[in-house]
């Protein structure tokens, strides 16, 4: 059996960006409208391809997951 190279955590990034990248690009081509998280405001948009953004939620609690669990009685 051969042994497959695997590639770096960079490369994975950089894939994973472009994937993202061209997948907006592709629903903006095809007028369709984009989910996105705004990280200052911290809330959900749908974001139309003219570039009007309509708000359609904000983030639920703030933390990590691990430290939910621990609040728990």
């Amino acid at each position: 059996m051969e042994q497959k190279t695997l590639i770096s955590d960079e490369m994975v990034i950089k894939r994973a960006q472009a994937a993202v990248r061209i997948e907006r690009e592709k629903k903006k081509a095809l007028d369709l409208p984009v989910v996105t998280y705004d990280r200052k405001t911290q809330a959900i948009y749908h974001e139309n391809s003219d570039g009007t953004r309509i708000k359609v939620g904000e983030r639920m609690r703030k933390g990590r997951y691990s430290e939910h669990i621990k609040q728990k009685p």
